[in-house]
Parts: structure tokens; sequence; C-alpha cells
């Protein structure tokens, strides 16, 4: 039933499926593919196709100009120049707060793909003209370092409003979205209202986080029948549920139409829609593109995501169901408490049996369907560190590794595979290094995390000293170079850039590390 309600909620939007679109995207009529599908419709789109039919444009130049005539075009991003500001880098982030927020949405266009939301929110900058899933919990410890917790309540509460419209949070606010999620952060949401001071705002949302967390373990009934796996719900043995990124949708992405369409070229067409499934469910990890998904490290035709549990996604609901836990526990509902405590337990039962390699002495994704780990050494790692589900040795043997293979000039690299994609070498991110600051500190590791948490910010001033911007990702190996790889140029504003930066130093990470900027392992 949601996934007939999800594709009936798509194929109403002219701007995400039918002639038209396919015939701008084909074009192409704008350099980039979301440029389209986040257009708004000037009259009622039964109009605008039957004037398409009528006119039938047949040259890029008469199609771009029927697109304009018909469509109101957000505007297309170009390279800005470098522009230093002269402004020290802290106010800069805290002065872009206002620029990055959007209001509430009281009056939206019925035919926009814009997902309205009832409370103002931070969008990342650049083409993402919308709010995101998990950049949002980056930008949200931002926001609460610097003091502005009712901005990060209007957050949270947005999130929330997802859950409650959809059944889960969906990548971002279009509808676009709705076939996949994200990482499942929003418990770590929970958790930074609770650390400032709102338990009573945190508890509000344990409703949420319930339904959210039945959207991951939607299945139960049909793995515990025989079928291995179902939506995000894998059941590698008898007795244990683990979880795997998908994407109710095996289609292109429309906010990536030409890219897929064109990936797909050279493979059998049999295998195409598994191939937009893998895609897909790679954007609903966050992380696309790595060779993290990929079994040619090199090809990303052999991306297979949905055959790979990940170690973060599980770690990430580890926390979420130790957080219901609490909540409930808070609450005063025992019974329920006891019910995800039990899930947390066995969730940790069997991590190690899936995803740490005792040779290597380092966490891996697994391959559910050849029953094996994955060779690819990501900073996916630190993920268990981050939550607590790592013992002492453990936590140790990653930090050895993190020093003495990912650790660059400018921080750490998400993986050590050089493959062009923008989640691998050379390539660094803020979200990868707050997990991992905040895991090692968790396990003692004060002056690797402090040192690491000096080359990013390092790094960050460097580059905005030079060019006025705070980046979306990166070249942590030369500093001199800009990151690369991905569907899209650099972009810069950038919401999780922001929010790492600033709580770093507002939690005066780069002097002392005294203070977990993350509560406790228990």
């Amino acid at each position: 039933m949601v996934e007939e309600k999800q594709e009936t909620e798509v194929e109403a939007y002219i701007q995400v499926t039918g002639n038209l679109f396919e015939s701008v995207q084909d074009g192409p009529v704008f350099n980039d593919s979301k440029t389209f599908v986040d257009c708004v419709p000037i009259q009622p789109p039964e109009d605008i196709m039957d004037a398409f039919l009528e006119r039938q444009p047949d040259t890029p130049e008469d199609l771009e100009e029927f697109v304009y005539n018909h469509f109101h075009v957000p505007e297309e991003l170009a390279p800005t120049e470098n522009q230093p500001t002269g402004k020290p880098m802290e106010r800069h982030i805290q002065d872009l707060w206002s620029v990055l927020s959007r209001p509430a949405h009281d009056d939206v266009s019925p035919n926009t793909t814009l997902i309205p939301l009832i409370r103002p929110y931070i969008v990342p900058g650049g083409r993402f003209r919308e709010i995101y899933y998990w950049d949002s919990y980056f930008t949200v410890e931002g926001l609460a370092a610097c003091g502005r917790m009712d901005t990060v309540e209007d957050m949270v509460r947005n999130l929330a409003y997802l859950v409650e419209r959809f059944g889960f949070i969906p990548n971002g606010n279009r509808i676009y979205y709705l076939g996949r999620s994200q990482p499942p952060v929003f418990a770590l949401m929970v958790d930074v209202l609770q650390r400032y001071g709102r338990e009573d705002a945190a508890v509000e949302h344990r409703h949420h986080l319930k339904q959210e967390y039945r959207f991951w373990m939607d299945g139960r009934d049909a793995v515990s029948q025989g079928v291995m796996a179902h939506r995000r719900l894998v059941r590698p043995d008898t007795d244990t549920h683990l979880n795997r990124y998908w994407d109710d949708r095996a289609t292109p992405r429309p906010e990536a139409y030409e890219e897929d369409t064109h990936l797909a070229q050279d493979v059998p067409e049999e295998h195409r829609n598994a191939l937009y499934r893998n895609i897909r469910a790679a954007c609903e990890s966050g992380w696309d593109f790595s060779s993290r998904w990929f079994q040619n490290p090199m090809d990303m035709r052999t991306i297979r995501t949905t055959e790979l549990l990940p170690v973060d996604l599980n770690a990430y609901l580890y926390f979420m169901e130790k957080t219901l836990a609490d909540l409930y526990a808070a609450a005063g509902d025992e019974e329920t408490a006891a019910q995800y405590q039990s899930a947390a337990e066995q969730r940790k039962a069997v991590f190690d049996q899936y995803f740490w390699d005792p040779e290597e002495q380092y966490y891996f994704d697994h391959d559910w369907v050849n029953e094996a780990q994955t060779d690819t050494w990501s900073l996916a790692a630190t993920v268990p560190l981050f939550v607590g589900l790592s013992s002492q040795e453990q936590a140790d043997a990653v930090a050895s590794h993190i020093k003495e293979r990912f650790l660059h000039d400018g921080g750490l690299v998400a993986t050590l595979n050089e493959t062009g994609e923008q989640w691998d070498y050379p390539n660094g991110w803020a979200p990868c290094h707050w997990m991992a600051v905040n895991g090692l500190i968790r396990y003692g590791h004060d002056q690797l995390a402090q040192e690491i948490a000096e080359r990013w910010i390092g790094l960050n001033q460097d580059v905005y000293n030079r060019t006025g911007k705070m980046m979306e990702k990166y070249n942590v190996v030369n500093t001199e170079l800009e990151a690369g790889g991905g569907e899209y140029t650099l972009q810069d504003g950038f919401g999780w850039t922001n929010g790492v930066a600033i709580a770093f130093l507002k939690n005066a990470l780069i002097t002392e590390t005294d203070t977990p900027l993350i509560k406790e392992a228990e």
C-alpha cells in the first residue's frame, strides 16, 4: 500500500515522469538533471501537456523555450568566483544560518515537487534547495553549539511531521525522494535535544521514532516465514534480523535521469531495473557514490547496494533501539522499553559476527548474498565507536588503522580506493569526521581525535581564506586541489560542513578534549 501510494504521488507530476520529462532530460535542456524536477508549472499540468503535444518542439532550442514559457525555473548553478571575505570563518558560518534558512510553507503550489514543511528549516546550499534527512543531523549539532535551540526544535519537528505524513523520513522533502529514506539519524537528533536540556521535547518524539523504526523493520512477518529479505530487512540466518539500504522504485532517478540511463546503456536490459534500484539504495545510504557498493571498485555498473548489510546502518539502528528504550523508560512504559532494549541487545550480540574481521581488526560491510564480508576499508567503521557498540580493544584497533591508513594532511579519506567517485579517496567529508572524532573520544583516543579535528578545521579554514566558501567536501590528500567526483559541480554553502566545523570550534575540541561531544558510552 505504501509503495503504491508513493508511485501514484510521483506519477502525478509532469516534471518527473512522462514524455515531456524524458524529452527535457534527454535533450538535455539543463546541465543539471535536478533543475527540471524542481521547476514549478505556471499553468495546470494538463494544459501544459496539451500544449506540448500540440507544439511537439523538435529542437533543443524549441524545447528550452517551451520549458521557460510554461515553468518557473530555479536558477541553474554555475561555478561562483572565489571571493575571500576577510571575515573570520566562525562569524561567516554564523551568518550563513540565515542565508541557508527557508520559511515554513504556508502557500505552496500543488504542482510543485516540493513537500511543504510546517516549520522554518536549514538547507545544505547550492543545488540542494530542500531539507535533507541526514544532512540535518550535522546541521543540528552546529545549531545547538551556537545556542540556536529553537531552530533545532524546528528542524526536528519538521522531520517528525514527515514521519507522521509518510511513515518515514524521506531522503529530502521532494516527491521524487519518496521511495527512500537516508541513514536513520533521527534518534541522534533527539539525543541533541536531550544533551542541550530539552528532555521534554525529546520524550515527545518517542512515537515518531517508534514509527520510523517500524519503517526500517518492515517485513518481519515475511522474513520470519522463510523469505531472506524484504525491503530494508534481511534475515542472514534463522534467528538474526539486520538491515540494508533499499528504494521502493527500480527506475532511473528523476533528479539524475540522464546519468542513470547513460550508465544503463551498457547493461543488459533484463538487469537494468536491478541497477536502478541499487543506485537508489546507495542514495539512501548517503554515500552516493562509493566503491563500498561496487563488486568491481572501478565500475559503477557492478553496484550491489541491496546485497550488502552496511556496518554504519546497523550501528545507527542499534542507537535507535537504545534511544527508544531510554525514551519509553523515561515515559514510564517499562514494558515497551524492555522490548527495545532486547532488540538492541540482539543486534549487539550478532554485530561482530557479521561486521568485525578478527584478522584485519576492523569493521567491514557484509555481503549477505555471498555470506562474506567485503574488502573495502571505509570510515563507516567509526560509527560503531560513535554509538558505543565496540569493545575497548576493537576501538583501539580501529584507531590504529585510522591513524595509519586514513589520516592525511587535511583529515580523513572516506575510503582507501581511488576510483573517481566522490565518497572515495582522496575526498573527506564532514559527517565522517564528526563520527570518527567523537567515536575516538568516546574510547579515550583524545590525542588522535584532536589531531584529526585540527587537520580538518585547518583545511576548512585554508579553503575559506582562499575562496570565501565552506565546501560540501574536500580533497584531504592534496589540500591545494578541489575535491572531485560526483554527478554535479562542487557545491558550497554548506550545511553539514558548517555544522561540524562550528560544533568542533564551539566545543573547544581544537584546544581540549576532556568533554565528549556525545553522551558517554554506558
